[in-house]
This record gives structure tokens, sequence and C-alpha cells, in this order.
């Protein structure tokens, strides 16, 4: 159940009229890394976490909730950004107030010039209002959503969403000047580093989060790092110890010699056939943990949603 409250999460304010900067917010109003992709993004994963993660479901319905919030107040940035261009475009550019959008400089035709140029959609397709379209006026698609039913996964995807949405907004601090808007930017990146760690300390919460999904990875083909390029660097992503696994990267100079004296891995020396057996047991483990978990928090009989309380109580 959503209940809206007309009061904005953090209180949006604007200098002066921008119709350009309006149309570069788009980005973060139906980008495929905006508010609204977040938002979806979050509300979808919730329902598959619903029964064997409640708490989570809890956290990413609270977090998609707030996405949808940061979406007004970008939505309510854009409309303000447009003062002056909607409705009675022409009477408007004739008030100082729209004329600051070019400090006085331009005529009122350039004004109207650079509104239209910016975004025709805001005074042609939308009659300037705000609709779910990126700054290049191409529509929301659904394909922003990653939902991938394993919710390591989609913790993790969130990470990476959650860091995306902090560099587009530091990119679009660049391109205006008003103080007030600086403020509204500021606050929704930092939400997004919030939302980051709050998935961080999530992901860690769940035991056994590590390798995604269900089967362990293959121990024949693990620790291999292959030189695939003229003058390959070594790092700590291809030698030492690989992060967390208790193993040594094995790095293979000759990644051709390698797969022609394998036959392209397919004969490798019989080193690890106890690893493998370990390995078969542990898949055979975690897919009956999985499952069990799954299964258990499912109800019997009648499913219902929600439990309601009864009113006399």
């Amino acid at each position: 159940m959503f209940h809206h409250v007309k009061d904005l999460q953090f209180n949006a304010r604007v200098s002066r009229p921008d119709p350009r900067f309006a149309n570069l917010l788009l980005e973060q109003f139906g980008g495929e890394n905006g508010e609204l992709a977040a938002a979806m993004q979050y509300f979808t994963q919730a329902f598959g976490a619903k029964a064997a993660h409640p708490d989570k479901y809890d956290m990413l319905m609270d977090i998609a909730t707030e996405e949808f919030s940061h979406l007004e107040i970008v939505g309510a940035t854009i409309q303000m950004l447009l003062k002056g261009v909607n409705g009675e475009l022409k009477n408007a550019a004739d008030s100082s107030e729209i004329m600051q959008v070019m400090d006085g400089k331009a005529l009122k035709e350039n004004i109207i010039h650079q509104a239209l140029t910016a975004n025709p959609q805001f005074v042609i397709i939308t009659g300037g209002g705000v609709t779910p379209r990126n700054s290049q006026g191409i529509p929301w698609c659904a394909s922003y959503v990653n939902s991938n039913g394993d919710l390591t996964v989609d913790l993790r995807t969130n990470l990476a969403s959650e860091s995306r949405a902090k560099l587009v907004y530091e990119h679009l601090m660049k391109f205006t000047d008003d103080p007030y808007i600086h403020e509204t930017l500021s606050f929704l990146m930092t939400r997004e580093v919030t939302h980051y760690k709050m998935f961080e300390a999530a992901l860690n919460s769940i035991p056994d989060n590590f390798p995604p999904g269900v089967l362990a990875a293959d121990p024949r083909f693990l620790q291999n790092t292959y030189n695939l390029s003229a003058g390959t660097v070594r790092g700590p992503w291809n030698e030492g110890e690989m992060p967390g696994l208790d193993k040594e990267f094995a790095y293979v100079a000759d990644p051709v010699g390698q797969a022609r004296e394998t036959k392209g891995n397919t004969e490798l020396p019989d080193l690890m056939k106890k690893e493998l057996q370990d390995t078969e047991k542990l898949n055979k483990e975690m897919s009956g943990k999985k499952s069990g978990e799954e299964k258990k928090a499912e109800p019997r009989g009648v499913a219902q949603w929600s439990t309601y309380a009864d009113p006399q109580d």
C-alpha cells in the first residue's frame, strides 16, 4: 500500500529557468541510470525475496519507495526549470525572469529557440509535462531493470546501479551553477551512497553468498589467469592470493600452448580428483539447502501476501 505525501523528501528549488539543464536532468528521470529505473528494479527484485528473505524484502521495498520519491524530486525540478517556457511561451519570454536564462543578452526569439532545441518534447509532444524519457527523448525501457531471481546477484547488481547513478549526478553538477540545484543534486547523490552501503550490508549478512547462484566453481579452471595481450601487466588480479578463497592465482604465460597441450582444457593432469569430488558434494549440499530454504518459506494451503491485524486488537 502506498500513501502519497505531497511534500517532497527534499525541498527542491531553482533560482531561474533553464530549459537546457532541464533536458539534461531527464537522464535521472527516464534514463537507464535514473530514479525510475532504480525504483522499478528494487520493486521487482523484492517480490522474489518475500518468502525466503522477508527482511531483505522490507529493505528493497523501502529503498524502491525512496527512489520513487527521488523521481518526484527530479520531476519537480525539471518542471520548475521550465518555468516561463510552458504555456504562453512568447509572453513569458518578455519577462525579466525568463531573460535570465541568457543573462539578458539574447533576443526573445533566441530564448524560444533555446527552449525548443533543448528538448522539443516539452512544448511539442507533452505540452510542458515531464515524461519518462531520457535527455535524447528516448522512452524509458523495461530492459533497464535487472532482476535475476537470486538475491545475491540482485544485490551485486544494485551496487553497480547505485555507483552509476552517483556518477551521473556528479556529471550533472558540472552543467549548472544554480546553488539550489546543486543542493538538490548533492542530496540525491548522497542517498545513492547510502543505498550502496545498505545493499552491501545486506549482501554481507547472507551466509554462503559467494559464488553467486548455487553451483560452486570448477576447481580445474578456477585459478588460471591468462596472458592474452602483449605486455600483460601483473597485479593482484592475476598473481598472489585469490581474495577470500584461500587459493593462489595461476598465471598462464602461454595460453595458446596450454590450450593445445590440454586439447582445449579437456585433458588436464588428474591432480584435482579430490577437489572435484568435494565440489560435487558441495553442489548437492548447496542445491538441497537453497531449495529447502525456498520450500520451507512457502506458505501451506491458501497463499496470502498480507496478514491483516484484527481492528479490535
